[in-house]
Order: C-alpha cells, then structure tokens, then sequence
C-alpha cells in the first residue's frame, strides 16, 4: 500500500508541458560496462541552467526513489543545443564497478556525475530501470528522503525514461514487441543508445501504463566496430574486429523545435526518407538543387559520395552491415549545406 501512495504522488505532481516549451531527454545510453550518459535537449530560444533539475533512478521496478538514487545536475543547455551528461568514472586504472567510461565517450562529455555509487546509484542504470529527469532543488535532504511533492522543493517531472514500478524481463529490459516488458522482439534498453525522434516536441511528464521504447526513440548498438576511410573493419594484431563506442549522434538533437536556418532557404524543400534506414535505401526528395551527397561515419570520416545532376529524387544505399548513425551532407548547387542524421538498421 505504501508503494501505491508513492506512486500516485508522483503521478499528481506531473506537469504537463507544452510543445517546445521544456528541456527533455533527447538520448539515452546504457553501455557496456560504465558507459552510460543522458543527452538533453532544449527546444527553446532560452538557455537553461540545469541547476534547477536532477535525475533519479527507479532501480529494478521500484515504485520510489530516494535523493541517494539522484543526483543534482549543473552546468548549462544552450537554446536549441544540447547538455551531454556521463557516469563519473575517470580512472583509467579502475576496474569491475570502477572501470573507466571509455574514451570516446568521455570525449562526447559536458559533465559528469554520479562518481560515487554509495553517496549517488543515478546513473548506474542497466537497461530496467526507469529514470526520472525532474525539477527540483535536492540541497540539505537526507540521502533517505523519498523523491515525492511534499519533500523536494519546486519539484515537477519533466520527462520519463522506461516505467516507474517496473522491471521488465525481468532484470533485462523493455523491448521492441508487445507487451515490451517480457523480453520478446529485441532488447533495446540494454546495451543501446536510444534516440529520440525529431517529431518529439516534449518530455513524458505522467508516468505511462506501459513502455514501448520505439513509440518515441530510434534505438542503435551502443558498440560498433572500427572501420577505415573505406568502411572496411579494421582487425586487432589477434585478427579481431576493433570495438568503437556507437557515441556519434551524441553531441546534436535533431527536433522540429529546431528553427530551420536562415543561410539555407533550400532546407525546407528537403526530404530525407525512411529514417531509420530499414532497407538499406534512403531517399531525398527535392533534390533538384542537390549537387552531391556526402555519407559521414561515427568517426567523422566520409565514406561515400553521391552526385547529382539535377533528379529532384536521390538515393543513398547501404550494406546490410553498415548499421549506426551517419551524418548525411547534403550540398547544394549554390554552395549551402545542410546536414541530416540518420539511423541505419
């Protein structure tokens, strides 16, 4: 019964956020190991100051949460830009609970938090547990206080990952196929980075009766492998494949919150189809203008070029093992270039 109460506290704290109007949760990690990180994202023309919020953790289906499972953020999300928040695991030297994000992803970093798991388990999430981005001041509480309205100031939910009061698997994940809490269809909560759709406008603010986790993300590998300037994988001394963390769409949003640019007034005639890329084909209509086609990897290397001269319908092909995010650049016959992310599955 006390479960219950908790429960329903924070569902009649929750806000109801208008299109646009509040930061959210544009992408969410759960590597291997520590690799773990939240993007938000701020869709208005504002700055915010992310002192004003934290992030809690409902941990293995927990209806409640406590300030010892939260962490305060810090630091600031610039208007229509992005704040990238990762584990706190710095030591190169560390190991089992203590190894060390890798590299790339702490390159990928605007903070870190968390790096004490006995004063704040925040971001210690394993692909069942829900996580919270709310607002609210955490200063001076004990670390046994119970995250609800009558206990944090200013408190509100802003957004919501996964299903508070559920562990789906169990102890696994939510996945891709009906009822998403049962392990059927593919994992993608679990080793994943899952990436919001750009038709999302707002944050989950009333906590849902269940969680699809593709209703409103595109979910990628959180690991890929190393490739060279020609897309070819590159092998170990040992003859293996090189792991590289799958972290290049952190960093960017895109979102129809977003302003389109003023510097390209071709931009809007621009549409870029199927995305994700499920059959390995991706289209751009209204191409006319379109000069070349630029295909960009998680590393930053272009792989391909694609020319145009004057179809107004493109396309872009990909192999069946080119899965993860490129960046598409798409250069005009005037110069302007526009850039587009997209999802390869």
């Amino acid at each position: 019964m006390k479960k219950a109460l908790l429960f329903f506290s924070l569902l009649a704290s929750a806000t109801y956020a208008q299109d646009c109007s509040k930061i959210f949760i544009s992408e969410y990690v759960e590597g291997w190991s520590n690799n773990k990180a939240l993007e938000i994202y701020n869709p208005t023309g504002t700055p915010v100051d992310l002192s004003d919020y934290f992030v809690a953790r409902y941990s293995n289906g927990s209806a409640s949460a406590t300030v010892k499972n939260s962490v305060q953020l810090e630091g600031m999300v610039p208007a229509y830009g992005v704040f990238v928040a990762v584990l706190e695991k710095l030591d190169p030297a560390g190991t089992g609970q203590e190894a060390p994000i890798w590299d790339s992803l702490q390159a990928r970093a605007d903070g870190f938090f968390s790096p004490v798991y006995d004063v704040s388990d925040a971001f210690y999430w394993n692909g069942n547990d829900a996580v919270v981005l709310a607002k609210g001041d955490l200063a001076g509480l004990s670390s046994t206080t119970v995250i609800s309205p009558a206990n944090v100031p200013n408190f509100a939910i802003i957004d919501i990952f996964g299903k508070i009061g559920e562990n789906p698997g169990p102890n696994t994940g939510w996945s891709t196929q009906a009822p998403y809490n049962n392990g059927a269809g593919v994992v993608v909560s679990a080793d994943h980075s899952l990436i919001r759709k750009a038709t999302v406008l707002k944050g989950v603010a009333t906590p849902v009766a269940s969680f699809n986790p593709l209703a409103e993300y595109d979910s990628i590998p959180a690991v890929t492998y190393l490739v060279d300037g020609n897309g070819d994988t590159i092998e170990s001394q040992q003859g293996n494949p090189i792991l590289f963390g799958n972290w290049f769409s952190l960093g960017e949003h895109d979102c129809n919150c977003n302003p389109l640019s003023v510097e390209n007034p071709v931009q809007e005639e621009l549409v870029v189809f199927p995305n994700p890329v499920n059959e390995g084909i991706v289209y751009i209509k209204g191409a006319a203008a379109v000069r070349e086609v630029q295909v960009v990897n998680a590393l930053g290397q272009t792989i391909g070029r694609v020319a145009n001269a004057g179809s107004p319908v493109m396309n872009v092909r990909f192999n069946s093992n080119d899965r993860g995010v490129y960046i598409l650049r798409i250069v005009q016959t005037n110069g302007a270039v526009t850039t587009k992310r997209i999802v390869v599955k």
